[in-house]
């Protein structure tokens, strides 16, 4: 009796040892369902070895496009696939968050992926979009037309994960037939968008007195709110349909901070504290055993509420505010779908603790992601995932969106000032090979001193020196490079090319040359105190040196030197049709095409460009990431 328990013992042991270094899941069969997956409590756990066990869930999110095509087009090939999945193979990502219906190949993807990787799948959380211009636009979920759509969007997607779709082309949306069952990997669905809180608010006053969602599968409570109960009644309609096809898994939605069911008094936009959307007010009934959970998309630095009430948090502003957070849903499951830093020149907003949005190098983003991958995992969430794989071009970001124009080229050059274009834990760069290695040797150049990609202008030049850019035609140069003695460089514009005083009214500056720059926050006011906050503002006038980095701009030892200029800090709003913008003095700014530039007088021209080349190359921060997602996944 004795060593028939020592046997049992060691059989469980080496069992849940298995399982702690597993992720190879197999449904389990309950209550008439599959479940791959289900909340049990706070935890988000796989169906494996028969029983469920909890995991914390590393990931990545994966974009819908390539440099040069718009998310609409859905553009990825297989070969992208494949490449992408097997990088995210290499680095330890557990799961896969995709926003949308993506085109076949994806999922076929994803199933080859997996036979050739059974002891370590890639699982993933699978989204819906909803119409959202039509949302926009009526201010109304419970719109006929945005109801109607979203319900269709949601059956089209149960369709396509178990390979039982033949959709029509439509604009904007994934087409084709859908053949491969991929249901099994789905961990959990998360249809939704961050949704707009002026939207919100007209949709919870318009539909005043709506009822509760009392759902076969998904329900709202006594109490929730008519956007909560929409919600509900959307989820309840993509349970219906599982549950027609046997299988029951966790479902979400789609959140984000600034509708967050926590007040936040010193927060100084209205906007961003106006209205919640509470995933507490929603629950699975009995019928859905494989449950409910929230979600949020959550970073560092935005909103304001985030360094003004959290500042002394430890160990840091962000895991303070996650707990506060995960207290609020105490015994609901909460998953971070969206976290992270972008590297590179571009930045949009200041954080705690340098967790700033953008002015990043890659190994100093990477040491932030994994940071709070690991708070995110101490403060009791069921996981978090990284935003994301690849750099993408055609993000746009509130500081350098108007000057960006047109807005539907943008994904045809890389604005390496608009932060949001450099998230990527892979970077997409210009042409199929790099056209100029910044590290002081001018191999690649030949007989040229001036070249150009979708990212840059280079030039190759002497040191010390002083480099004159004239864009706009008349007015003298729009930009002068000043390169010094002791590996020093700085850039200086005409007080009048700086659009900030003529786009956001504030900045203001007498010298006639200043110091390029972006604007990080405009004047804030905290509202329970009157404090005035002023504009912040990021310096781009002096230029790193050394390295390959994307913040770096200048290498060279010796009188050698080679230089980039982002262009947009040279007043191109388009280079791919040489359009160009000039700040107005009396508010805005105009836009005009030239025919090229000028460089200490010599005449510089390119064709205008409708596609591009690119290639991919792993960020330094690579190996960090790696480390990091390894250890959340033991």
């Amino acid at each position: 009796m004795k060593h028939a328990v020592l046997t049992l013992a060691l059989f469980l042991a080496v069992a849940t040892s298995a399982d702690a270094a597993s992720y190879a899941g197999k449904p389990i069969k309950q209550d008439g369902f599959q479940l791959p997956a289900k909340v049990t409590g706070p935890d988000l756990q796989l169906a494996i070895n028969g029983r469920f066990a909890t995991r914390f869930w590393p990931g990545a999110n994966l974009g819908a496009t390539v440099p040069g095509h718009s998310p609409g087009e859905l553009a990825p090939t297989r070969k992208d696939y494949d490449r992408w999945l097997d990088g995210m193979q290499a680095m330890g990502v557990r799961v896969v968050r995709v926003y949308t219906i993506l085109k076949p190949r994806f999922y076929e993807a994803l199933a080859a992926h997996n036979r050739r990787h059974p002891k370590t799948p890639l699982y993933f959380l699978q989204g819906v979009w909803i119409p959202e211009e039509a949302f926009l636009r009526t201010q109304n979920a419970y719109d006929a037309q945005v109801t109607a759509e979203f319900d269709r969007e949601i059956a089209d997607a149960v369709a396509v994960v178990h390979g039982d779709a033949t959709l029509k082309a439509r604009r904007g949306h994934a087409s084709g037939r859908y053949r491969t069952d991929v249901s099994r990997w789905l961990l959990a669905w998360s249809p939704g968008v961050e949704w707009d809180p002026d939207a919100v608010v007209n949709t919870d006053a318009v539909n005043a007195g709506a009822p509760a969602h009392a759902g076969r599968y998904i329900e709202s409570v006594p109490g929730a709110t008519p956007m909560e109960s929409w919600i509900a009644a959307r989820l309840d309609h993509l349970a219906t349909l599982e549950a027609r096809r046997g299988w029951s898994r966790p479902v979400t939605f789609t959140n984000w901070l600034t509708v967050d069911p926590l007040e936040h008094p010193l927060e100084p936009l209205d906007a961003e504290d106006k209205v919640s959307v509470d995933a507490t007010h929603l629950r699975a009934t009995a019928a859905w055993p494989a449950g409910f959970f929230a979600s949020y998309h959550a970073y560092p630095y935005y909103p304001d509420f985030l360094r003004l009430e959290y500042a002394g948090g430890r160990p840091s502003p962000y895991a303070a505010y996650l707990r506060q957070l995960r207290a609020h849903h105490a015994g609901q499951a909460v998953m971070v779908t969206e976290f992270g830093v972008p590297s590179g020149l571009g930045a949009a907003h200041r954080g705690p603790l340098g967790r700033d949005q953008g002015d990043h190098d890659e190994r100093e983003a990477a040491r932030i992601d994994a940071s709070m991958l690991r708070e995110i995992e101490q403060e009791g969430y069921t996981g978090g995932i990284l935003f994301e794989w690849t750099d993408e071009w055609f993000k746009r970001t509130w500081n350098t969106q108007d000057l960006a124009q047109p807005v539907d080229r943008r994904a045809l050059w890389h604005n390496v000032l608009t932060n949001e274009t450099q998230f990527g834990v892979v970077a997409t760069e210009p042409g199929r090979t790099p056209l100029v290695t910044l590290d002081g040797r001018t191999k690649e150049w030949g007989r040229a001193t001036i070249k150009h990609d979708a990212a840059y202008l280079y030039l190759r030049a002497r040191t010390p020196s002083t480099i004159d850019i004239d864009v706009r035609p008349g007015g003298g140069p729009d930009l002068r490079v000043v390169l010094g003695p002791g590996r020093k460089a700085r850039f200086e514009q005409p007080n009048a090319a700086d659009p900030i005083p003529s786009v956001f009214g504030v900045g203001q500056r007498s010298e006639p040359w200043v110091s390029p720059r972006l604007i990080l926050s405009r004047p804030l006011t905290i509202p329970t105190t009157g404090e005035q906050l002023p504009p912040e503002f990021l310096d781009l006038g002096t230029v790193r040196w050394g390295g390959s980095d994307a913040r770096r701009l200048v290498a060279g030892s010796g009188r050698n030197v080679e230089l980039r200029i982002p262009w947009m800090l040279l007043g191109f709003a388009d280079p791919s049709s040489r359009r160009v913008f000039t700040p107005d003095p009396t508010g805005g700014v105009s836009f005009r095409t030239v025919s090229g530039i000028e460089v200490d007088g010599r005449r510089y021209t390119w064709s205008s460009w409708n596609r591009v080349a690119w290639h991919e190359r792993r960020k330094a921060g690579w190996s960090t990431l790696k480390s990091a997602f390894a250890r959340a996944a033991r």
